[in-house]
C-alpha cells in the first residue's frame, strides 16, 4: 500500500510540471519558428521591402513613360522636327528633298 501511495503522490508532484512545462515549450516553439512567429515575422518583412522596391521601380518606370507620352503632345510636338526624325529613322526622302552625299568620315555638324 505505501508503495501505491507513494507512486501516486510522485506522479501528483512530477506531471502537473510536466504538463506545465510541455505546453510552455509548445508555445514558446510556435512563437519563434511557427507560422506566425519571429521567423515568419522576418520573412514577412524581406517580402515587403521586396514589394516596395517593386513599387519604386514601377512607379520610376511610369513617370519615364509619361514624360515620353507627354512629349508627343500635339502642343509640345514640333512637325518639321518630326517629319525629319521619321525620315532619317526610315531611310527615306521626299521627291522635292535635295539629298547631299557624305563619305562615313566627314562629319555632319
Amino acid at each position: 500500500m505505501k508503495l501505491g501511495r507513494m507512486i501516486r503522490r510522485a506522479v501528483r508532484a512530477v506531471v502537473p510540471p510536466m504538463v506545465f512545462l510541455g505546453i510552455a515549450g509548445y508555445f514558446g516553439w510556435n512563437a519563434t519558428q511557427g507560422d506566425h512567429g519571429i521567423k515568419a515575422y522576418q520573412q514577412q518583412l524581406v517580402l515587403l521591402d521586396q514589394a516596395k522596391q517593386a513599387q519604386q521601380d514601377a512607379a520610376t518606370e511610369q513617370a519615364a513613360w509619361r514624360r515620353r507620352v507627354n512629349g508627343l503632345r500635339d502642343h509640345s510636338l514640333d512637325t518639321d522636327t518630326l517629319d525629319e526624325r521619321a525620315r532619317a529613322m526610315l531611310n527615306l526622302a521626299n521627291q522635292n528633298d535635295v539629298v547631299v552625299p557624305y563619305d562615313r568620315h566627314d562629319p555632319l555638324y
